[in-house]
């Protein structure tokens, strides 16, 4: 199994699309990317406007390349329903379903995106809690768990790409993990590299609310890296907002523990580049120029 992480945070964007390739077919994982409207009041940096085109010509590649579109819910970071539909002709769609378990904002969005591609999709499949064969190569999903740790964000679905020699796990957006539901699939399923989108650490009202949320998450982090089949895992999206990602990680992990933990940028053999959380900063040196 060949895995590239091709937009995130780290990288500059928000985004978690992910390209795999097995002996048996070639998938991509939510192929979009976006930027914050607003962070710290400002708008996107040119530079942030720049790397998202430049995400968006490699995720629309990888897209050509594949044979099975995976959608894990309807944020525009994780799929685009406004330019190149036509890269979904021909391909394998296995989505979250737009019907059950999930709020209005995204069953409009999904209704749209599924009135667009219709004519271009070999097949549309709902995928929630379901389980698929290319060849020996399986994709397995689970039920649908929150976005977060209530369904105010709607719901997402986890998946499995288990080639028979390495099982690659992707969260989606399940910030944390906060719920049981959403780390039992993990634990289940005993994968070798997770790909975790990790808690929202820079958001909250108060400092008790913001402690409490990511002790819960860093308690499930623990539970993940302790599985004897865990050879890596990857924290990004959500955690790789804040400036003080670092600093939070090592407070609750031990070192020998730090070395199985990477971002997706370091996965990919890129440098860090975290320019929404850095969006003062660039504006700063603007004005400075």
């Amino acid at each position: 199994m060949k895995i590239y992480t091709i937009a995130s945070e780290s990288l500059g964007t928000r985004s978690m699309a992910t390209y795999i390739e097995t002996k048996d077919t070639k998938i991509i994982i939510d192929p979009g990317v976006n930027l914050a409207k607003k962070r710290y009041g400002l708008p996107p940096h040119p530079l942030e406007e720049k790397r998202k085109e430049e995400h968006w010509r490699m995720i629309l590649e990888k897209m050509n390349r594949s044979e099975i579109i995976i959608i894990t819910h309807y944020h525009y970071d994780h799929f685009n329903p406004f330019r190149d539909l036509e890269a979904y002709s021909g391909k394998s769609l296995l989505i979250k379903n737009p019907l059950e378990k999930i709020n209005r904002s995204q069953r409009e969005r999904a209704k749209d995106f599924l009135r667009k591609i219709n004519k271009y999709a070999e097949e549309v499949i709902y995928a929630d809690n379901k389980d698929f064969f290319a060849g020996n190569t399986r994709i397995l999903f689970s039920k649908p768990v929150f976005h977060g740790k209530d369904s105010t964000l709607g719901y997402v679905i986890e998946v499995l790409i288990d080639d028979g020699e390495k099982k690659f796990l992707f969260t989606s957006d399940i910030q944390g993990p906060i719920n049981d539901d959403q780390l039992s699939f993990i634990l289940d399923n005993k994968p070798n590299i997770v790909y975790l989108d990790g808690p929202i650490t820079y958001i909250y009202h108060n400092e008790n609310e913001a402690k409490g949320y990511i002790d819960a998450s860093f308690r499930n982090i623990l539970r993940i890296l302790s599985l004897e089949s865990l050879e890596l895992l990857i924290i990004d999206h959500h955690f790789l907002r804040d400036l003080n990602w670092m600093r939070i990680r090592d407070n609750y992990l031990r070192e020998e523990l730090r070395k199985k933990v990477i971002t997706a940028a370091e996965f990919a053999g890129k440098p860090i580049e975290l320019l929404e959380a850095r969006r003062k900063e660039l504006w700063n040196n603007e004005k400075k120029a």
